[in-house]
């Protein structure tokens, strides 16, 4: 059973890759959503067993690598945290396997495209259920590869084909920093098995070794650039430019990667890694500090976008940051908590998305819609409950989670924690606010799309429509139902030893002790967002307008998303472009080929034409050449006789 939850979307993506053809589109389609929803199904007694009654195991399945002492198994670990990954991803990636069938119904590679989910969600499946660094790193890297594909699934088009190739190479940043943390987990505990290494941990907490003459401490080095590969997986400040991009993949791509897959991979191996962060108290500080400029930076940016899923797209970079602050308070559970809820809702807006693109003949920007939300109700109805969930409005999936972040941040009692609460409670008006922007600009209005397509507004058919019914339940009473397990008084028994957290570490402890405003506060603000977006786009639409022009260069900064793409293009993109091209025409093209293949050619043929001038069809020329021949011949017996 345990195997098989891991594997099985392994034998639906390689049934659909090889066997594609010759079974058709559809067959490809269910065998996948086949795979995904059995191991669904097995996650359930799976998650009972180990979670629930306390039966964590490891299940042995080879020894992957063997070379003098080192050696490292393929193991699948499964505890409370592996356990809730394993339900969560397979549920959720069932769901969007089920709603690709009839998204991707029309598409010319249907095969192809359930071959590649399929793979990326047994990758991110391989990656929770690892048992050393060395298996972790094996899915996620796979998780980049498969990601690689799906968001350059349509290669016809040049944007897709860039985004692809801007997604692979930004992850490549963060995981080289990903392999160095693993290299100097081998290095300093002699290891890269979990339990020996986390065993190791304390006694390694005042280890130092010396780098260009600074005595720097061994753990923090370690965690930081471990850390690196999070904010490259979960497109943290400055890592994060591909995941806006990757919307060119198709919709229920965007939904995996940013729901249940890929972005939150960076959160659970940082949860995972909590034996080590909390002996790297300056990890943790860096941690939050990004974490919470991340959600302030992407809740800013979504603010003026205008593509449907580019707004949805940020507020995945957002949410991330709220998990992120949470890790850097030592608040696992509750970021494990969110990622759980997030991983619902967020699936649900990305489907929503879908459905609206899908009724409005593919079209993605919400200036050129408006006043559809009769056409198609239930996406409309399934919308509001994805954006209430976002919001963290009373008594939805967000409300919880989210709102026992911002909580232990404020508990913390420290500078860090202090930032974190008070970006937390701004974030989460922005994201009221731009969450019913997008509900106004979408559903709401005038039409602003032309007579033809509005004729052919119409609901998703059944296959796209109960897999989103299903996330928004989810959506619903997710929440409530997980609150006391994850975060409450049963949290502590619940997580056991799959989270460490000091006892001087007491933010998530202290949260349900603070003052009733602080509980108040987020609720409060995000209600007074949803409202300013009412006013703004409904009431009062020429207030948009007048406030961009009237602070250009703020609205210019938002729009350019805070010029990080210029600016890497300034920096990293354009001299390796120049650095490229010279190589290329001078070193490649000018003396490597000028003097090798092509001046070899360019001299041989050289002589060969100097050589056809001498076949003039005159025998006098021959007899001439002939005679002078001789002559030299004649020359050189003579000199040789002399000497």
């Amino acid at each position: 059973m345990y195997a098989a939850t891991v594997f099985l979307p392994l034998i639906g993506a390689i049934i659909a890759g090889l066997f594609g053809r010759l079974i058709g589109d559809r067959a490809a389609g269910w065998v996948c959503s086949g795979a995904l929803l059995l191991s669904a199904l097995l996650a359930v007694p799976m998650f009972y067993e180990v979670a629930i009654l306390d039966n964590p195991r490891d299940v042995e399945l080879l020894t992957w690598i063997d070379s003098g002492t080192f050696e490292v198994s393929w193991a699948l670990r499964f505890d409370a945290l592996s356990a809730v990954m394993v339900l969560v991803v397979s549920f959720v990636s069932a769901m969007i396997h089920v709603y690709s069938i009839g998204y991707m119904a029309t598409d010319k590679s249907v095969p192809r495209f359930f071959c590649y989910l399929s793979l990326f969600t047994f990758f991110m499946l391989a990656l929770v259920t690892a048992n050393n660094f060395l298996q972790l790193y094996f899915g996620w890297e796979g998780v980049g590869l498969a990601s690689y594909l799906l968001i350059g699934f349509w290669y016809e088009r040049p944007a897709a084909n860039a985004a692809a190739i801007k997604a692979f190479i930004v992850n490549r940043v963060g995981d080289f920093g990903f392999a160095l943390g693993i290299m100097a987990v081998f290095f300093l505990f002699n290891s890269v098995g979990f339990d020996t290494v986390f065993g190791a941990t304390p006694g390694m907490a005042d280890k130092t070794f010396n780098f260009l003459g600074w005595e720097v401490d061994a753990l923090t080095t370690i965690c930081l650039l471990l850390f690196l590969g999070a904010m490259g997986k979960s497109a943290q400040l400055g890592l994060h430019t591909w995941l806006p991009d990757a919307m060119e993949g198709p919709t229920p791509v965007s939904a995996l990667i940013h729901a249940a897959t890929m972005v939150t991979a960076g959160v659970f191996m940082v949860v995972r890694l909590s034996p080590m962060f909390e002996y790297a108290p300056v990890a943790l500080a860096v941690v939050a500090i990004v974490g919470a400029s991340t959600a302030f930076f992407a809740a800013t940016v979504a603010m003026v976008q205008t593509d449907i899923k580019r707004v949805i797209a940020y507020s995945t970079c957002s949410q991330l940051g709220y998990m992120f602050f949470a890790i850097g308070v030592s608040a696992y559970s509750a970021a494990i908590f969110h990622l759980v809820t997030h991983a619902f809702f967020k699936a649900l807006l990305f489907l929503a998305s879908g459905a609206v693109i899908h009724a409005m003949s593919d079209e993605q920007d919400m200036r050129k819609m408006g006043g559809i939300w009769r056409a198609i109700p239930i996406t409309y109805g399934l919308m509001w409950t994805g954006s209430l969930a976002l919001a963290g409005l009373p008594f939805f999936a967000g409300f919880y989670s989210k709102d026992i972040i911002i909580e232990s941040a404020f508990a913390a009692a420290t500078g860090i924690g202090q930032y974190a609460f008070w970006i937390g409670v701004i974030v989460a008006a922005l994201t009221a606010f731009y969450s019913w922007r997008l509900i106004v600009m979408t559903f709401h209005g005038q039409p602003r799309a032309d007579e033809k397509v509005m004729a052919h507004v119409h609901e998703a058919p059944k296959t796209m429509l109960i897999p989103m019914v299903v996330l928004a339940v989810g959506a619903i009473v997710i929440g409530a139902l997980g609150f006391d397990t994850f975060v409450g008084e049963g949290a502590a028994a619940f997580w056991r030893d799959s989270i460490v957290v000091l006892p001087a570490h007491a933010a998530l402890a202290d949260a349900h002790d603070v003052p009733l405003w602080v509980k108040l506060l987020p609720p409060v603000v995000a209600v007074g967002g949803i409202v300013l977006a009412y006013i703004f786009y409904m009431f009062r639409p020429e207030l948009p307008g007048f406030l961009a022009g009237r602070f250009r260069a703020v609205h210019a900064l938002l729009v350019n998303k805070w010029y990080f793409d210029a600016i890497y293009d300034r920096i990293f993109v354009a001299p390796a472009h120049a650095i490229g091209l010279g190589f290329w025409k001078s070193g490649d093209g000018a003396v490597i080929d000028g003097i090798g293949p092509d001046g070899l050619a360019a001299a041989t043929r050289e002589l060969a034409r100097r050589a056809g001038r001498l076949q003039s069809g005159y025998v006098y020329h021959y007899a001439f050449a002939m005679l002078i021949g001789v002559a030299a011949m004649v020359s050189w017996y003579l000199f040789q006789q002399a000497g």
